[in-house]
């Protein structure tokens, strides 16, 4: 088991989504909604442009967080977050956050996802099997 300690700070994730990743995700996920591949539409509907799915925005988070286990995704047990904010493509997607509780081979993280000053996630809380 690595050595943590309540307080110290999961891995720093750094991504800038290319203008069409939102495209690949929705392929991906079968989410087509055209507010994700559509910059125009997005304009109609009062969006600055074409956003990025959500759910690949928690993904990043999963990401940050499994690193903390080695990067295996099956060491995390749990994860939650509240979207706070849209995410644009082509500008750098960052998630931080830190260690909040120790119990055994698990720990509990909270963290953020930022574009710019914009908090787009927060008070996501991830419970990490080491």
């Amino acid at each position: 088991m690595a050595d943590v300690s309540q307080g110290d700070a999961i891995p720093e994730l750094k991504v800038t989504p290319d203008k069409y990743l939102p495209h690949r995700y929705a392929g991906a996920s079968g989410d087509f909604n055209p507010i994700h591949i559509d910059p125009e539409y997005a304009k109609q509907v009062g969006l600055p442009g074409n956003i990025l799915h959500g759910l690949w925005m928690m993904a990043q988070v999963a990401r940050a967080n499994a690193a903390m286990a080695g990067g295996d995704p099956r060491a995390l047990k749990r994860l939650s977050v509240q979207f706070r904010g849209m995410g644009i493509p082509e500008q750098e997607f960052v998630v931080s956050g830190e260690v909040k509780e120790v119990n055994g081979n698990r720990i509990l993280t909270e963290a953020v996802a930022k574009q710019g000053d914009t908090r787009v996630i927060r008070n996501a809380e991830a419970e990490v099997e080491l």
